[in-house]
């Protein structure tokens, strides 16, 4: 039976769209997607978009389960307190968590007393009450018979001076042997000041000792921001996941702030590391390792500045706080003096993103890094040069995944 042109045609176009389709399943993924409407029919679009989807589900991380490795500290029978220690949370989260860690290893050998502490701003004057920002029953509930907490200082000591101790980060057994318990002894009323002249968030083997499981249990288990937080933050991060749903896309979140990359010298040191990247930087790693112009990225960045503009003509899919913050909670989060709960959603988005990128290094990097792998997404990207077109994203793996040097591995398994 003789077949018309139309036929030929159809036939000839329906050989060559599976061709093509064959051959992209074969390609790498990233290079799959690189694929412009132009060159497909909508047909083809389509067939490529669930492809890409599909190829995405398989590269995306396995969440790994971990669970405590510690015990929690035997309790101590209850006994009058030998005294009370006070603090101020100073910072960001990030801060926080290293701060109230010291703090409760130093009551806890002490057998003290911590009085709840409040928040301090940036600026002078800038005070907010623990209950403002964390969930001030779950934290005692969680410290009950490892340590006494009061909700205020007793009014006898309301007017008292207390001394002033500095703690280093990660205070040792050791340190407050040396420097804290001759002090607490005379004065037994002491207030905490949290000095972060070198971050130290490496492990060093399974909790074995009572200070161990205080650090892990303090770390991992007391600090929980409050509802109103925590749900502005979910909302925030399922919209981004639907966006990167909606491209078969990945969702990628980058602690990139431009008042910080001014105050720092990103130059490049001796050993060839940088403390910090630009957003120039940061995009050519990202179109380098292999992640497309369908990304979508969460910039810790509250406001846009013109220097994410080369960043967001390579990604257009980039966002920062202010586009994404529910509109009825905007001037909650985003007015004047609210530095603190800014980053607290940036804590939650950067803990919870399919693939973590600290455009700086320091304290952020170390803590998020640690929420991540003690709740098992370890896809830690730490920016570099890209030498080599064969390099990929699991190259830049962070070493405290790859080496599992972070604490959090001392404390899940």
């Amino acid at each position: 039976m003789a077949m018309d042109a139309r036929q030929v045609l159809a036939g000839f176009l329906t050989m060559a769209m599976f061709a093509m389709l064959g051959n992209m399943i074969k390609r790498d993924h990233f290079d799959s997607v690189t694929v412009t409407l132009q060159e497909t029919s909508v047909i083809q679009f389509d067939a490529l978009k669930e492809e890409q989807k599909s190829l995405v589900q398989e590269s995306t991380e396995s969440i790994q389960e971990f669970k405590p490795c510690w015990s929690k500290p035997v309790p101590k029978e209850v006994q009058q307190s030998k005294g009370y220690i006070t603090l101020s949370l100073t910072g960001g989260p990030e801060h926080h968590i290293s701060q109230i860690t010291d703090a409760i290893v130093i009551v806890r050998y002490l057998d003290a007393t911590l009085v709840l502490p409040d928040i301090r701003g940036s600026e002078l004057g800038q005070k907010r009450n623990f209950e403002d920002m964390y969930d001030a029953d779950k934290f005692i509930t969680s410290l009950n018979g490892v340590v006494k907490v009061a909700r205020e200082l007793p009014a006898e000591l309301t007017t008292e001076t207390p001394a002033v101790v500095k703690v280093p980060n990660r205070v040792s057994r050791e340190y407050i042997v040396n420097n804290v318990e001759a002090i607490f002894q005379s004065k037994s009323y002491l207030r905490l000041a949290s000095v972060f002249t070198k971050i130290n968030l490496k492990g060093n083997g399974k909790p074995i000792t009572d200070l161990d499981s205080t650090v892990c249990l303090a770390m991992f288990g007391s600090l929980e921001m409050k509802h109103e937080i925590l749900e502005v933050a979910d909302r925030m991060v399922e919209r981004l996941k639907i966006l990167s749903r909606n491209t078969g896309s990945q969702f990628i979140s980058v602690d990139l702030r431009v008042d910080v990359l001014e105050k720092k010298s990103c130059k490049e040191k001796a050993n060839g590391k940088k403390p910090c990247y630009s957003p120039l930087e940061i995009r050519d790693f990202l179109r380098k390792v292999g992640f497309n112009a369908d990304s979508t990225i969460y910039l810790t960045q509250t406001w846009w500045h013109e220097s994410l503009n080369p960043l967001k003509e390579m990604f257009p899919k980039t966002y920062t706080k202010d586009d994404l913050i529910p509109a009825e909670k905007k001037g909650q989060f985003l007015q004047s003096g609210s530095a603190e709960l800014q980053r607290g959603l940036d804590f939650q988005i950067c803990s919870k993103s399919d693939v973590f990128v600290p455009a700086i290094s320091g304290l952020f990097y170390g803590n998020v890094a640690g929420k991540r792998i003690a709740s098992g997404h370890t896809q830690i990207l730490v920016p570099s040069k890209v030498l080599s077109s064969s390099l990929v994203a699991t190259d830049f793996i962070s070493t405290y995944v790859s080496k599992k040097n972070h604490i959090a591995y001392s404390c899940f398994c």
